[in-house]
């Protein structure tokens, strides 16, 4: 059953460069899925679960979003979004993040230049890990549409934190995937051994 899970990881995220250290690659792996459990908790918040800390009609939290946006298209769109925005962590360790792969048009197979990669992965590093740190006070601080403040309490509070708590990691463990890239593609003598994706 492990063949077959590590099998189809391959398949779906392309093969892993065979001189990345593991420490690297769980980083990058890590830091696409610490987003998920976030990414669950919006989406079923936009779909009308009772997980917030506003209750009934969802329609006045709605804040800027226009109106003829749904409220779960919209929870859907920014989840996807956070989820691709993440997945890149794992072209840190990927075959696919130092060649360009051969369905790109035009760019197939030229080398990715190391810091085309690293400089957005490393501001996205401390971008995130300093937004992070920054909101852990106000967390649990909500406004509701009338201006009141509101806080989540009990088990809602519970779920929130397990859902956004992993959220902390996200930056640190891009920095670490994005410090071993770095290292690995600064170290490597030759572009000449890498194949096309």
């Amino acid at each position: 059953m492990l063949r077959n899970l590590t099998a189809m990881i391959r398949r779906m995220h392309g093969d892993t460069v065979g001189d990345a250290p593991r420490w690297a690659v769980v980083s990058a792996y890590a830091a696409s899925l610490v987003v998920l459990p976030s990414c669950l908790w919006r989406i079923a918040l936009g779909f009308g679960a009772p997980i917030g800390p506003l209750r009934g009609d969802m329609s006045d939290a709605r804040g800027d979003v226009p109106t003829w946006v749904p409220m779960w298209g919209y929870t859907i769109f920014l989840s996807v979004l956070s989820e691709a925005l993440a997945f890149l962590a794992v072209g840190l360790v990927s075959r696919w993040g130092e060649v360009v792969p051969r369905w790109v048009p035009g760019l197939a197979g030229r080398r990715i230049p190391t810091l085309a990669a690293a400089v957005p992965a490393g501001m996205g590093a401390a971008a995130l890990t300093v937004g992070t740190l920054t909101a852990l006070p106000g967390f649990n601080d909500f406004t509701a549409p009338d201006g009141t403040a509101v806080a989540l309490e009990g088990w809602r509070l519970a779920l929130f934190v397990a859902s956004y708590g992993p959220l902390i990691l996200w930056g640190p463990l891009l920095a670490a995937a994005t410090t071993a890239y770095c290292l690995r593609r600064t170290r490597r003598p030759s572009p000449t051994a890498l194949s096309t994706p």
